[in-house]
């Protein structure tokens, strides 16, 4: 788990979608230090998770201070890369944006809605490397952040010695709910295909008696191939997936060509 390397950026963007004090963020800031000279958080007000890519175009967004380099805003993971790089650090963009570290896996169906990559991904439609951290739980109350902390600089500094360096993908990368000890290594898997997600709603009664929703989202992961992210952490490993803001089914793309020539 050794993060020495040679190369160091000058700045580094941290940000999330669990919110400015959300528990995974310091575990990122951690990860920033060892990658750059210079780190900067721009996190939401509140927790987003859930959120994708969505950017508030039609309200005001605020700006508020948590310390130096510190700051919150009151919109979207999205939105937080768009002020960070446009407002908060103009005069000289990051090198990367690290978006995490999310409490819960991002994987397979979940990555669509994930605002964790849908920061990433904002980065990379800005030209900038974007990478998401995610850590996955057995008990809500007992997350094991150490495993992320001992282990993510060191992922995250191979991935910048890359020769492809700055990446054309967005790593997603999930570690596994074990002790940092318990970690088989790091494995290259594809994003999995066998996740089904359906909606779970609750409803409620207000004092009112009007009704009212929690959403939540109930998820069956199915049976993965061996190379797939959810395979890969079930057997205990950091799934490293490179994801690609190119959304074409180029098998698709040949049918239709065919059949609307």
């Amino acid at each position: 788990m050794s993060a020495s390397s040679d190369r160091l950026l000058d700045r580094v963007l941290v940000t999330n979608d669990d919110g400015i004090n959300g528990p995974g963020l310091a575990i990122a800031e951690h990860v920033a230090k060892h990658v750059s000279r210079e780190v900067w958080t721009v996190a939401p007000a509140e927790d987003c998770s859930g959120g994708s890519r969505q950017l508030n175009l039609h309200k005001a967004l605020r700006i508020q201070e948590h310390g130096e380099k510190r700051f919150s805003v009151t919109g979207s993971p999205a939105d937080c890369v768009m002020m960070g790089v446009g407002e908060i650090m103009k005069d000289k963009k990051p090198d990367l944006i690290i978006s995490g570290v999310n409490a819960g896996l991002n994987i397979g169906g979940d990555c669509g809605f994930s605002g964790t990559i849908g920061a990433a991904m904002t980065a990379d439609v800005l030209g900038i490397p974007g990478v998401a951290l995610s850590q996955a739980w057995r008990e809500r109350n007992n997350i094991p952040w150490q495993t992320s902390k001992e282990w993510l600089p060191s992922v995250v500094k191979k991935l910048i010695e890359l020769p492809s360096w700055p990446w054309n993908f967005v790593p997603n990368i999930n570690v596994p709910a074990v002790q940092a000890a318990d970690v088989k290594g790091i494995s290259i898997a594809k994003q999995g295909m066998t996740t089904r997600v359906s909606p779970a709603i609750e409803r409620r009664v207000d004092l009112r008696h009007q009704d009212y929703y929690w959403l939540y989202l109930s998820k069956d992961h199915g049976t993965p191939e061996p190379q797939e992210d959810i395979a890969v952490l079930r057997d205990d490993y950091i799934a490293v997936s490179p994801l690609s803001r190119n959304a074409t089914d180029q098998a698709a793309l040949s049918e239709l060509s065919k059949t609307f020539s």
